[in-house]
């Protein structure tokens, strides 16, 4: 019989304070629960020079295919001001029907829906599913994402394991339960541009050479039109600019050196490689001297209409009567690693209140995700 409440079980993972990275207790502890269930687990640590050693726990029960996958974090990321907080974000307080704490909407609420919904699933079939359940949960996703779900899916490969379909428990509802399902991501370019001129005293600009008015004209030429005009799952890629940088507190020196840092969520009417060549030749327009640094954090994806996101949206109606909107919208998740393994899709709670203070989420919202989660591995597992 189960044994297994998710709003329970999503305090006790709250009350993990699992800051990014984690330290991998809250791990452990779900690795106990899914040991107990008959999963094979693997706490798998991995780690890079400058950057701190993270646990990851990759968990799976049953050899046959599909291998259908839950991901997610237990890493959260820092409560900031304390102060401000009306419930101690590590203690997981119910107050008035909203379960409060850090993790509550992003993600751990969804963690403990997936494992109840697994085990409710486990108890219907015998404990032997038709094809197989894992679970793939990084301590490394709300910082740098290095250590994380990149080097799991290395880790798998290097051992000829496979997922056949995924879906990630990331927050994707705006306002209520249901309303939405990502089945894709922009993709995220960062860049620093830095021009180099020649310092020297205001009163003698022609000893110098000033690289403020050189690095406004680049960027002139960034935004100067639209980079696209999105298309039927995407909306435009958009440029920000979002630091800029010279070094210089004097009223009376001309500096050396200006610098410019942008980034880019781009649709899939791009490459990397295209974007970047489209980006340099805007600043190449603009006739200046200059050095580019960039960094890709995510190439964006679309993960095309089918199997998954039809189980995902037969299952969030039959529970709620609500036919969510298949969406492209947001920020980054670890799905842009995963899609090169499989198809993926990622739909969870509400997620109006992360990273804010008091972090919350419905009691009986988390209730509803399991419920749909059952069903979602019922409709997979039957292909």
């Amino acid at each position: 019989m189960p044994s297994l409440d998710p709003v329970s079980l999503s305090q006790d993972l709250i009350r993990f304070e699992s800051v990014t990275p984690d330290r991998g207790d809250t791990l452990d502890f779900l690795g106990d629960i899914l040991g107990k269930m008959g999963f094979d687990c693997h706490k798998l640590v991995f780690e890079e020079a400058g950057t701190a050693p993270v646990p990851n726990l990759y968990a799976r029960l049953g050899t046959a295919s599909p291998n259908v996958c839950f991901a997610g974090h237990t890493d959260v990321v820092p409560v900031g001001a304390l102060r401000k907080w009306t419930a101690d974000p590590f203690a997981a307080e119910i107050r008035d029907g909203q379960l409060y704490g850090r993790g509550a909407s992003d993600m751990k609420s969804a963690i403990a829906a997936f494992v109840v919904a697994v085990e409710r699933y486990l108890a219907k079939c015998g404990g032997a599913p038709t094809g197989s359940l894992s679970f793939l949960i990084t301590g490394d996703e709300e910082g740098v994402a290095i250590n994380g779900t990149k080097k799991v899916l290395d880790w798998m490969r290097a051992r000829g394991e496979a997922i056949d379909l995924c879906l990630v428990g990331e927050p994707t509802n705006p306002e209520m339960m249901g309303e939405m399902v990502k089945i894709g991501r922009r993709g995220s370019l960062h860049g620093v541009v830095t021009i180099h001129g020649t310092q020297g005293h205001v009163a003698y600009p022609h000893k110098a050479h000033n690289p403020i008015p050189d690095l406004t004209k680049i960027i002139a030429e960034l935004y100067r039109e639209p980079l696209d005009a999105g298309n039927a799952h995407f909306q435009p890629s958009n440029l920000e600019v979002v630091n800029l940088h010279v070094g210089n507190d004097s009223h009376n020196i001309i500096p050396g050196e200006a610098m410019a840092r942008f980034n880019v969520r781009f649709n899939n009417e791009y490459t990397p490689e295209s974007l970047r060549a489209e980006l340099t030749r805007r600043m190449d327009r603009a006739g200046v001297g200059y050095e580019i640094e960039w960094d890709l954090s995510g190439d964006s994806f679309l993960t095309e209409e089918g199997t998954l996101s039809a189980a995902v949206s037969a299952a969030i109606e039959a529970r709620l009567g609500r036919k969510p909107v298949l969406s492209t919208t947001g920020g980054t998740s670890d799905a842009r690693f995963i899609k090169d393994m499989c198809p993926v899709v990622e739909f969870g709670l509400v997620g109006a209140t992360m990273h804010k203070v008091d972090e919350h989420v419905a009691t009986s919202d988390i209730c509803a995700l399991s419920d749909i989660y059952e069903d979602i591995i019922g409709r997979l597992l039957a292909q």
